[in-house]
């Protein structure tokens, strides 16, 4: 076994990493790889990114959103948050099989003192409250394991960031099961840093392993081809929000101007069709707002961009563009 030192907190490099790792790092052994991110909420590969998150909460405090590349549900990262990766050959014993990738974690903390539990599908929990989720994917004959550990994370964002405000949403993504959380911190016998933590469990792993610690520098070609992953996956739009599934969705807010009813098809993030409704006034049809709305990006910027371009006082009296962008995305 060897493992990547990695010591960037940017969640778009960070899955970058992990993926060129999988997919193109030539090593032969089996990859550990323990990362952090700054305040981020990572998008299963299969979920609608806007209905897993309060998009408002998301912007107002600078959090980042970004998919990654294997399924199951959202989750919040911060930096008392340690995440694990394995890479290794797919082999009958690994594929689909959780609890081997989770037990060596579980041991881990069973040496300071922390009595904790495989649970579930894909969980690991303390007193029956999750602090570890997991997800896999595969590459041919690799497959890659990730999971969270919360170890000292605010538990407030956790829950603020993933509480979703839509007033009706129907999508075919797959959804996440909310479940009650804890930080691992408060059951430590002897409180440590998560950088001690990190430390410890890196250490464990390879002792489990009957293995001295192996380390593997990422050089600037690396780097450089990391980076470059990273910007044309990672940081865009149509990775992050434009592979959600298709969805339908409806908001109902009231302004000065009077209430609003808005209906959206997206399909492949873009509005595939847009109806308004309300008591509000105007004196232009409002099906000429709705036909510039439709083929749009369901995108903040992009849609302000288009609001620009008329006025807005013609269509929805007193209602004013903050107003329309409120309804639609927050």
């Amino acid at each position: 076994m060897i493992s990547i030192k990695n010591t960037s907190t940017n969640p778009y490099f960070n899955l970058a990493l992990e993926e060129y790792a999988l997919k193109h790092l030539n090593i032969d052994e089996n990859i550990i790889i323990l990362w952090q991110n700054e305040p981020t909420v990572v998008i299963g590969r299969n979920q609608n990114t806007i209905e897993e998150i309060d998009a408002k909460y998301i912007k107002d405090n600078n959090i980042h959103v970004v998919r990654r590349l294997s399924g199951g549900g959202a989750v919040y990262h911060d930096l008392g948050n340690l995440n694990f990766t394995f890479i290794e050959k797919k082999g009958p014993d690994s594929v689909s099989n959780f609890k081997k990738f989770t037990q060596p974690v579980i041991n881990a903390l069973g040496r300071l003192g922390i009595s904790a539990v495989f649970s579930g599908r894909n969980d690991i929990t303390i007193d029956e409250k999750k602090f570890s989720g997991n997800a896999q994917y595969y590459f041919k004959d690799k497959l890659l394991h990730h999971g969270t550990i919360l170890f000292n994370s605010n538990l407030n964002v956790v829950q603020n960031a993933l509480n979703v405000k839509i007033d009706k949403i129907q999508s075919k993504g797959i959804k996440s099961v909310r479940s009650r959380v804890t930080n691992i911190y408060p059951y430590l016998e002897e409180k440590i840093s998560t950088e001690e933590f990190k430390d410890i469990l890196l250490s464990f792993l390879f002792e489990q392993e009957n293995q001295n610690k192996n380390e593997y520098i990422l050089s600037h070609t690396d780097i450089s081809k990391i980076n470059e992953m990273m910007e044309e996956r990672y940081l865009t739009w149509d990775w992050n929000y434009g592979e959600s599934p298709d969805f339908d969705m409806q908001k109902c807010k009231r302004y000065e101007g009077g209430n609003l009813d808005i209906r959206l098809d997206v399909h492949k993030g873009m509005i595939s069709d847009c109806k308004i409704f309300g008591d509000f006034f105007g004196r232009n049809e409002i099906s000429e707002l709705e036909n510039l709305l439709k083929k749009s990006k369901y995108e903040e910027e992009n849609v302000r961009n288009l609001l620009k371009t008329i006025d807005l006082d013609m269509y929805l009296a007193n209602i004013s563009e903050d107003d329309l962008i409120d309804c639609m995305f927050y």
